[in-house]
């Protein structure tokens, strides 16, 4: 999963808050309400004649918090790395169970949810489900493409989430984007075409497994912010964790695999712990620094992988995957700032 698009996740446009039958309310995202929060008190204070900053209570550590996104973008790039390494040896199925099995236990662990049973219900259980499928979808497609693949071509396409995100907004909860935005969704995907070169010899079949994982990833995200309306977001990790396991319980024993020594069993069990791991350093950063500080770091990904890729698969990126992972980031990017002057 890309760091880039958690951000939209934890600080979306708008927010669906409630519905009935004229419609939807929406609320301003946290971001948004931030951003004029602080324009108010600074607004406020002047004609107070304090100094613009006095009495606002912003994140104090952006440095720790840039530390920790790029260490959360690390976490992410580390555990495709391990997927593609393990489809050495063991099928894909196999691996992307393991890393939900090991996800649920991690969450139920941290969770204490025999103390706190209320976590499992919800009341959108239909939206719960395919909010997990898409999840699934996500992994799954993801993992197969690693496996053939190199790393940075993976991440350049799924890089191109959030801007699928933006674009599905509109249709799906009535935030529509403006044209500008749309304008650098176009650019975006025209970036990921050419990365993937379709119509050409020069794209490869798996690709189509990197796009439908983007997709399932949209639509997994946007999901996620419908049921933030009236879900708790620790009882969706661990029915997300534990749903995942349970559907792919029958397909990851059908292709079971024994691993075949001591360090296989580590990496495998290790993928759930990479991916949990990763989103508790993403939402600390965020807890200490600033999105609009932390957005731009969250690309690093990309270095990240293309490193990995080199240090262990000696994968060298070709210059059309560099130049179409620069567009798609600097489209990301384009979209990140039009959001924050939205929202002053």
């Amino acid at each position: 999963m890309p760091v880039s698009g958690l951000l939209q996740i934890l600080y979306p446009v708008t927010v669906s808050s409630a519905s009935d039958a004229s419609g939807r309310v929406y609320q301003a995202s946290a971001f948004a309400r931030a951003s004029r929060n602080c324009k108010d008190a600074k607004r406020m204070g002047q004609n107070n004649g304090q100094k613009p900053n006095a009495g606002i209570e912003l994140p104090a550590a952006p440095l720790a918090g840039i530390g920790l996104i790029v260490l959360a973008a690390l976490s992410f790039s580390i555990l495709d790395a391990v997927a593609k390494y393990l489809s050495a040896t063991l099928p894909t199925l196999q691996i992307a169970w393991m890393r939900f099995v090991s996800h649920a236990v991690l969450a139920i662990i941290a969770f204490r949810v025999w103390n706190a049973p209320s976590l499992l219900k919800t009341e959108r259980p239909v939206l719960q489900i395919i909010r997990t499928l898409c999840l699934l979808g996500t992994t799954v497609f993801n993992f197969l493409a690693v496996r053939y693949l190199q790393l940075a071509e993976t991440t350049a396409i799924m890089f191109a989430g959030p801007l699928l995100i933006t674009a599905l907004a509109g249709p799906m909860l009535g935030e529509w984007a403006g044209p500008r935005r749309w304008a650098a969704i176009l650019v975006g995907f025209g970036g990921v075409i050419f990365v993937t070169q379709p119509g050409t010899g020069a794209m490869h079949w798996a690709a189509i497994y990197s796009v439908a994982a983007m997709i399932s990833y949209a639509l997994y995200a946007l999901l996620t912010r419908q049921l933030t309306a009236t879900e708790n977001s620790a009882g969706m990790l661990i029915i997300s964790g534990v749903l995942a396991s349970i559907l792919m319980t029958p397909s990851g024993l059908s292709v079971w695999v024994t691993p075949p020594d001591l360090w296989t069993w580590i990496l495998l069990l290790g993928t759930g712990v990479l991916g949990a791991g990763g989103h508790m350093l993403f939402i600390k950063a965020h807890t200490i620094a600033p999105a609009p500080v932390l957005a731009p770091f969250m690309y690093s990904q990309i270095v990240w992988m293309i490193a990995l890729g080199l240090l262990f698969f000696n994968d060298v990126p070709t210059v059309t995957t560099l130049i179409g992972a620069a567009i798609v980031v600097a489209s990301g990017l384009y979209i990140l700032y039009r959001e924050r002057v939205k929202s002053l």
